[in-house]
């Protein structure tokens, strides 16, 4: 008997598939979704093609997508050794590994309490921590600054890292994450005489790795990215590639445009090529803290 073709199952089924107006709305959908794609893909491509021409090119009129006096792959190699990369590099990966450290023993130990330990007013001040996530960032930011500067962590990496202990979003994460553990594996735990800091350790924590990846991934990228706060709070020895370039790439007024889009290349393909990776892990990591177990 010979085999039919048909489609993966989806909530579309073959039999749906052969009706003109569901087969319409399909084909518009998917449409819609290569424009998406396109618009989404043409800044990074147009910043990949400027990196690679002659600035006299990148400055004319009407612009031209793809290089035509020659594609000249030696401004990247001109745009490394413009700023020091691996120095900034090295900052950025110090602020992403404090941030994690932070919110794996703050943010970690307070859903652990939230989600696992009884003590008055838990519901109440879980509320609490929840209600600051319609606060904008704005109205904290002066605030933050005075603390900060009170404490004497302004021009170091403490400035961007006590202040990543209070993300109530993460907070929200991993104590979903740990409400869908049971409840029965902490008190066999508690019943052999552990103490709650130890249960956390070797119980909680390897048990919520996968949400704690995904937490990773969030916390780089935001390392990554983030250059207003860094900018303003950090020197210029500890500031990360994200401020740096800011600084000294775009607020720079001699340096050529070329040189500029092939350095804002650079740094933009490192975050998308570790998502591009992990994006099984961080849609997991979500699935995972959005639905209890």
């Amino acid at each position: 008997m010979k085999a039919s073709k048909s489609l993966e199952r989806g909530i579309l089924s073959s039999y749906d598939h052969q009706k003109p107006s569901i087969r319409l709305g399909y084909y518009l959908m998917n449409l819609i979704v290569l424009v998406m794609m396109c618009v989404m893909v043409y800044p990074l491509l147009i910043s990949l093609f400027n990196g690679l021409k002659v600035n006299k090119e990148v400055n004319s009129f009407p612009p031209t997508f793809l290089p035509r006096d020659g594609w000249h792959f030696d401004n990247y190699k001109r745009a490394w050794e413009y700023i020091d990369l691996p120095k900034y590099l090295k900052n950025t990966l110090f602020i992403f590994g404090g941030n994690m450290l932070i919110i794996v023993i703050v943010i970690g130990f307070a859903a652990f309490a939230l989600s696992k330990m009884k003590f008055p007013f838990r519901r109440g001040i879980y509320y609490y921590f929840l209600l600051t996530l319609f606060v904008p960032a704005t109205t904290y930011a002066i605030p933050n600054f005075v603390n900060l500067k009170e404490l004497g962590l302004m021009g170091w990496y403490g400035a961007i890292w006590l202040p990543a202990g209070a993300n109530a979003f993460y907070l929200l994460l991993l104590k979903t994450f740990m409400d869908g553990i049971h409840n029965e594996t902490f008190e066999s735990a508690r019943i052999d005489g552990a103490s709650e800091i130890r249960t956390f350790f070797q119980i909680a924590f390897p048990l919520s790795i996968p949400i704690f990846a995904t937490l990773a991934i969030f916390v780089f990228a935001t390392a990554w990215n983030d250059w207003f706060w860094p900018n303003f709070m950090l020197g210029q020895d500890y500031k990360p590639l994200s401020a740096a370039i800011k600084t000294l790439v775009l607020d720079a007024r001699m340096l050529d445009l070329n040189m500029k889009f092939a350095i804002l290349t650079i740094v933009m393909f490192p975050p998308i090529m570790i998502f591009l990776f992990f994006q099984k892990y961080i849609l997991r990591g979500l699935y995972l803290g959005g639905v209890k177990g």
